[in-house]
């Protein structure tokens, strides 16, 4: 149906949890339906969800699931909600007033668009962080950025749920980089309309938080996330040059950072990755890529 579904997993965040929702519930465009998908915490986010749901205007959904990790999570508040437009929050997150007024407007008169970001004002414990220039969020043809880094932020994105259709769901695989990996199938398809105000405030630099968790072994998800991607996605000739330069070079970090750590046998295998993306580019990317090699090491 027209409208929008807002989808918020949570674990473990009820010291967050209401903010998100309250500025949900502030919008100056309503959603149709909130739906919170609970990855098996232990705390009061039931009780919390009650309450709110009590007092809002907005229909208020609340899934409870075991925990199996927040691309499960979306999952589930996907395969629930009843709107076409699917906007996420994380719940140690919030909004600015106008986000999904203006996000609404902008990709319901561009029907050429799928998806949209918007810009965010970063928080580092509660105190303001400046963004590197490389972590800028961009218009249009975004592949290439999104191959280098995670290019969008989860919490910003507002999704035409066809697109699911079209590249497929958040892999349950990946605990952390799950986002990296559906932002590589969606760019490499689709363009990104950016809403250029920081509409989005995202929250950093706890140690609860997956990013913190996985933060040392990051690269082997995006590099695996890279090798689903050759193996599963007919990309240009362009693309798979931008993304078997980007796969040589991650794998000759991450393989040369694991032999000095004396991970001998699953170094060798990443510089062999290494070597592959290497030749295939010196063999002019004959179409399709064969042989595409398996990641070394198990992603879950």
């Amino acid at each position: 149906m027209p409208g929008i579904s807002v989808i918020i997993p949570t674990y473990n965040r009820v010291a967050f949890l209401l903010r998100s929702l309250n500025s949900v519930a502030h919008q100056t465009k309503s959603c149709d339906e909130i739906i919170v998908v609970d990855d098996g915490s232990e705390d009061n986010t039931r009780k919390c969800v009650q309450s709110f749901a009590e007092e809002s205007r907005i229909p208020v959904k609340y899934l409870y699931q075991k925990n199996k990790g927040p691309a499960a999570a979306r999952n589930y508040g996907i395969s629930e909600a009843q709107y076409t437009y699917l906007a996420f929050l994380d719940s140690d997150d919030h909004w600015q007033k106008k986000k999904l007024e203006l996000q609404y407007q902008s990709l319901s008169s561009r029907p050429e668009y799928m998806i949209s970001h918007t810009k965010e004002r970063w928080l580092r414990r509660g105190q303001h962080l400046n963004q590197k220039k490389i972590h800028q969020p961009g218009d249009g043809d975004i592949f290439k950025h999104c191959l280098r880094l995670c290019a969008v932020g989860m919490s910003t994105v507002m999704v035409n749920r066809q697109l699911f259709d079209e590249i497929g769901l958040f892999n349950e695989e990946l605990r952390c980089c799950e986002d990296y990996d559906l932002w590589l199938r969606a760019s490499s398809r689709f363009p990104f309309l950016l809403i250029k105000n920081p509409l989005t405030v995202k929250e950093g630099g706890r140690e609860d938080q997956v990013s913190f968790q996985f933060r040392i072994g990051m690269d082997k998800l995006r590099i695996s996330a890279i090798l689903d991607l050759l193996q599963k996605v007919r990309l240009s000739k362009e693309q798979a040059r931008w993304t078997l330069e980007e796969l040589h070079k991650k794998c000759l970090v991450y393989g040369t950072g694991c032999l000095k750590y004396d991970k001998i046998l699953v170094g060798r295998s990443y510089l062999e990755i290494a070597l592959w993306a290497e030749n295939s580019l010196h063999n002019d990317l004959q179409r399709p890529l064969t042989s595409v090699p398996e990641s070394p090491e198990p992603v879950s």
